[in-house]
């Protein structure tokens, strides 16, 4: 009779546990008069009123959309001819002066505060990161097809990854 308490004890910890808190992240789209950026052929704009750092983050990733997707792009800290996810993520935050440096995507769980911010979001696993800024996304894939940096509001799941925020934003 122990055997079967403890079994049963333990489905139900399960159970319990798969309905609460143990969901993965998911960026999900929606706008928000005065606080989602826009995107127009491809380039995003930020709200009116939105932080200097965040117009600042929004304008570095429209330099560098469209560039290809080149593994280990970006990562000389300076501006290149491809980027990968971290090093496009690197790129926008260090530009908005946010990140001294670069770092690699599984760095990215340790950055900032845990947890979703006001204006920027950054999710990271070991191997992807990505970044919501203004409400729009800014990755290098899960999107049309396309490889390479670039602004979308097309949702996706997160699994693996936890969210991070810049302080203050």
């Amino acid at each position: 009779m122990t055997a079967l308490r403890l079994s049963s004890f333990l489905v139900l910890a399960l159970l319990l546990a798969g309905l609460t808190g143990c969901e993965s992240p998911h960026y999900t789209y929606h706008y928000v008069p005065g606080r989602t950026a826009i995107i127009r052929g491809g380039y995003a704009f930020a709200p009116p009123g939105a932080p200097e750092r965040v117009e600042r983050a929004i304008e570095a990733g429209n330099r560098i959309v469209g560039l290809p997707y080149r593994w280990g792009g970006g990562h000389g800290c300076s501006v290149d001819t491809g980027y990968d996810c971290s090093g496009s993520a690197s790129f926008v935050l260090r530009e908005a002066g946010l990140l001294d440096g670069c770092m690699v995507s599984k760095d990215f769980r340790g950055y900032g505060k845990s947890g979703e911010g006001d204006w920027i979001d950054v999710y990271a696993k070991n191997g992807h990161v990505f970044l919501a800024v203004a409400g729009v996304r800014f990755d290098t894939g899960w999107t049309d097809g396309n490889q390479g940096p670039q602004w979308t509001t097309v949702d996706r799941p997160a699994n693996g990854c936890v969210v991070r925020h810049p302080e203050g934003l």
